[in-house]
């Protein structure tokens, strides 16, 4: 099947275009920090000319236990998302939890993400669809590849074809991820541009009984592996000091290794895509 080509401010993602990036840090911590997090995102992607998109949540509602930080609610969340995009002239990204933020949370972002926990809650694909903005819906850890094609085609009955489809990981077992990486293709074979999250595919949720742990060490090595199969852009989470991030920090990368990985991921992605040409 053709590939649809999804548009997101001046990035194209899909088809033989170069992979673009949707990174920055798991949770919106405050103005100050974002913009500080959005210049080093930017400063990293500089190298290579790499466009990327910035993202970060106002609200984690799929916390592990009742004790875990959320975030800084949707209105502060957003004005803050604005700000990075005036100031850096990036697209933004941020997930939604609730049918109700969808109207709201689109007049700020230029892409909206639906997280894996709700990929098939039809009330919520339909509100986002109906935006009209470009999504990108993460694939539930629950679901093989194949069953994306049905959440796509529940988004694109709003008249909205502008869907990208994210890669993050499968259950296996307890408190453990794997990653299937024939899993790419076959979502690619629903013509939706398809995105591997280098991060919460190492993640291992739940793993530390009141929160997810991670295994960074591997973000670079299932991240190379993804490009060299073939995807369409990288989602990666990243921080100035993951170890004490408010969530997710064992699976984000020091974004001061961000440019080395950036630099790996892009000549990679030429090298794959010149084979197919």
């Amino acid at each position: 099947m053709e590939q649809n080509i999804v548009n997101v401010g001046d990035i194209a993602f899909g088809g033989a275009n170069p992979i673009s990036f949707i990174a920055g840090p798991c949770q919106l911590e405050g103005r100050d920090h974002a913009l500080m997090m959005a210049e080093k995102v930017a400063e990293a992607m500089a190298p290579t000319g790499s466009k990327f998109i910035f993202k970060s949540s106002y609200d984690k509602a799929n916390r592990s236990s009742i004790g875990s930080s959320r975030g800084i609610g949707m209105d502060e969340g957003l004005k803050i998302l604005q700000e990075v995009r005036e100031t850096f002239g990036c697209p933004v990204i941020t997930d939604v939890h609730e049918t109700t933020h969808c109207p709201g949370v689109a007049e700020v972002v230029d892409i909206i993400q639906i997280p894996a926990f709700l990929c098939r809650q039809t009330d919520l694909l339909l509100a986002a669809g109906n935006t009209g903005k470009p999504l990108n819906v993460k694939k539930g850890q629950f679901l093989a590849p194949w069953e994306m094609g049905n959440v796509a085609e529940k988004i694109k009955t709003t008249g909205n074809d502008q869907v990208m489809l994210c890669e993050r990981g499968t259950s296996f077992g307890y408190n453990t991820l794997v990653n299937d990486f024939r899993g790419l293709p076959t979502m690619a074979e629903t013509g939706c541009p398809v995105i591997f999250d280098a991060t919460h595919s190492v993640q291992q949720p739940g793993g530390r009984g009141n929160s997810s742990g991670g295994e960074r060490k591997f973000v670079e090595t299932v991240a190379r592996a993804a490009v060299a199969v073939g995807v369409a852009g990288l989602f990666i989470e990243t921080h100035e000091d993951p170890d004490n991030a408010p969530c997710d920090g064992p699976n984000m990368i020091p974004v001061d290794q961000l440019a080395r990985l950036i630099g790996q991921l892009v000549e990679l992605d030429q090298l794959t895509k010149a084979h197919r040409a």
